[in-house]
C-alpha cells in the first residue's frame, strides 16, 4: 500500500484543526519555561542555601526525561489529592523540564555582560530588581536570542508527547486519523511537514528578533 497523495490531502484540515492547541502548549510553555528559568538563575546567582538548592534543582531537572515530569505530574500527584487536567499538567510539564535548560541559557548571557555594568548600576544606587530590569535584562535577550529561539523550536517539537495524555494536538490528531483509517504514512507525514512549517517560522521570528536587537544596540 503505497503512500496517497489525494488522502494526504484529506488529513489536512483534521490535523490543521489541532494547531491552536498545539500553539497554545508551546507559547505557555515557553513562556512559563521563560519565567522560572529566570527566577532560577536569579536566585542561584543570590548564593547561599537558596542558591545550592537552585543549583541542585536545575541539575535534577536536566537529568530527568520530559515523559517521567508528565507522567508524575498527571498519574502521581492524583494520589496526594492534586488533579490538574491534561493540558495544565502538559503546560507545567513542558515549562518545567524546559525551565533547567533556559537557566543555564540566561546565566551564558549574563555572564557575557561586562562586569562594569552592575557595578555602574551599583555606583548609581539602583536596587537589585531595578538593575536586573533595566541593565541586565536587556543586555541579556540580546545575547541569548539565537539559542532561546533554539529552546523554543524544542518546545515545539516536544509537544506531541502530550498525545499520550490525550490532548488534542497535531500528533495526536495524526494518530487518531491513522487508527481509524489504518494508514499512519500520510497523516504523519501531514503532521511532521506542518510542525517543519511551524518551527521555520519560529525561527525565522527569531532570527529577526536577533537583528532587531542588535540594531537597537547600535544607536
Amino acid at each position: 500500500m503505497g503512500f496517497d497523495p489525494e488522502f494526504a490531502l484529506s488529513t489536512v484540515p483534521t490535523i490543521l484543526g489541532a494547531i491552536g492547541t498545539t500553539l497554545l502548549v508551546a507559547i505557555s510553555s515557553g513562556l512559563g519555561a521563560s519565567a522560572l528559568g529566570f527566577c532560577f538563575e536569579m536566585v542561584r546567582r543570590g548564593g547561599g542555601t537558596a542558591g545550592l538548592i537552585t543549583r541542585f534543582l536545575i541539575d535534577f531537572i536536566r537529568s530527568t526525561p520530559v515523559l517521567a515530569w508528565l507522567y508524575f505530574l498527571y498519574f502521581v500527584l492524583p494520589f496526594y489529592g492534586i488533579r490538574l487536567g491534561a493540558m495544565s499538567v502538559g503546560v507545567i510539564g513542558l515549562s518545567l523540564y524546559f525551565s533547567g535548560y533556559l537557566a543555564e541559557v540566561f546565566k551564558a548571557g549574563i555572564d557575557a555582560i561586562p562586569k562594569g555594568q552592575q557595578e555602574a548600576a551599583k555606583a548609581l544606587s539602583l536596587g537589585r530588581l531595578d538593575t536586573i530590569v533595566f541593565v541586565i535584562a536587556p543586555q541579556m535577550l540580546r545575547n541569548i536570542a539565537a539559542p532561546m529561539g533554539n529552546y523554543f523550536v524544542s518546545i515545539l517539537k516536544a509537544t506531541p508527547y502530550l498525545a499520550v495524555l490525550a490532548v488534542p494536538e497535531m500528533l495526536g490528531r495524526a494518530f487518531d486519523v491513522a487508527s481509524e483509517t489504518y494508514r499512519y504514512a500520510e497523516p504523519l507525514t501531514v503532521a511532521g511537514i506542518l510542525f517543519l512549517a511551524l518551527a521555520l517560522v519560529i525561527s525565522r521570528a527569531v532570527k529577526r528578533l536577533e537583528l532587531r536587537l542588535f540594531k537597537d544596540s547600535s544607536h
